[in-house]
């Protein structure tokens, strides 16, 4: 992809999973949740899937929580911070430093890839769909969760508000937007069979936005955006921000939601076993026969409460 089209500066994300690393565990409340909805997916596909990827580990938090849900055996942690593959590894569970952009897996190396919470991070998500694909062995499933453009939008419009009132001016914090539909329509163009996009919205309380600020930077989801100011905000314009935050949002309890926007995504590599749809023109009875009513032909105006005998 050209340098000047990319959203997204993987080199910070790399910067802010490794500091990340060390203190994972007391933020990843949310990648926990998320992470049992997505093995909640996995345990009602009755097949089993003996060697799995689990891409975007960070700390192996998912393959703690598999516990031999969907037969694997031997699950390959990638991710893009050395830091989180070294706190990932396990035996049975081995490490990789990848990037997601560049897989360096072969054609038909898993029967599962797994995917929590990190895609949205991809600059050039259609190829990565793709490489993952050619890594799936025919009738393979991928399976994957990750945020829609909907997500944090209470906090997005405080800054943004915020950001024009004290400095006068914005800065970039959005991510592109990813919609449902488009999800779906990516798994297609990659190439992948019966593709399903789902979403769910879970919604945290917190008791203000500096400590929801703190949580996304304990995750290691802080803005990456690539066009964004290099200089650290304001402390002045996050106070604001967090003063406007409740001033819009704030409950009768006094705290404030943030709201998660999760896409799930399930879909197969093709293979000659999977359903196939019928060529057109070679169905062997009429709808009409199915419906119970009758059949008119191109033309014929019809008439309410009459049929054709």
């Amino acid at each position: 992809m050209d340098e000047t089209l990319k959203p997204f500066d993987r080199n910070l994300l790399r910067l802010h999973r490794e500091r990340a690393a060390a203190g994972l565990s007391g933020y990843d409340f949310l990648l926990q949740e998320v992470g049992e909805r997505l093995l909640e997916r996995l345990e009602d596909i009755r097949r089993e899937f003996p060697i799995a990827l689990d891409l975007g580990c960070r700390n192996g938090l998912l393959g703690q929580r598999l516990q031999g849900r969907g037969g694997v055996q031997w699950l390959a942690q990638g991710d893009l911070s050395g830091a989180m593959v070294e706190r990932a590894s396990a035996p049975r569970r081995p490490g990789v430093v990848l990037d997601e952009e560049f897989l360096p897996f072969g054609r038909s190396s898993f029967d599962l890839v797994l995917s929590l919470m990190n895609l949205h991070w991809v600059n050039d998500l259609p190829g990565c769909l793709m490489q993952i694909r050619h890594s799936l062995k025919p009738d393979g499933l991928f399976l994957a969760a990750l945020l829609g453009g909907d997500t944090l939008q209470e906090l997005r419009h405080s800054l943004m508000e915020a950001e024009m009132q004290i400095e006068g001016g914005l800065s970039p914090r959005l991510s592109p937007q990813l919609d449902l539909a488009d999800a779906a329509a990516l798994l297609q163009r990659a190439g992948f069979a019966l593709p399903v996009a789902d979403q769910e919205t879970i919604v945290v309380d917190y008791p203000h936005a500096l400590k929801l600020m703190d949580d996304l930077r304990g995750m290691g989801e802080s803005n990456a955006v690539m066009l964004q100011r290099r200089t650290l905000t304001r402390r002045a314009t996050l106070q604001r921000a967090a003063e406007l935050y409740q001033e819009h949002y704030q409950r009768a309890d006094g705290r404030i939601p943030a709201s998660f926007q999760v896409f799930f995504l399930t879909a197969w590599a093709p293979a000659a076993s999977q359903p196939q749809p019928l060529r057109p023109g070679s169905a062997k009875a009429r709808l009409a026969a199915a419906l119970g009513s009758s059949e008119q032909k191109t033309g014929v105006k019809a008439q309410p409460g009459r049929d054709k005998k």
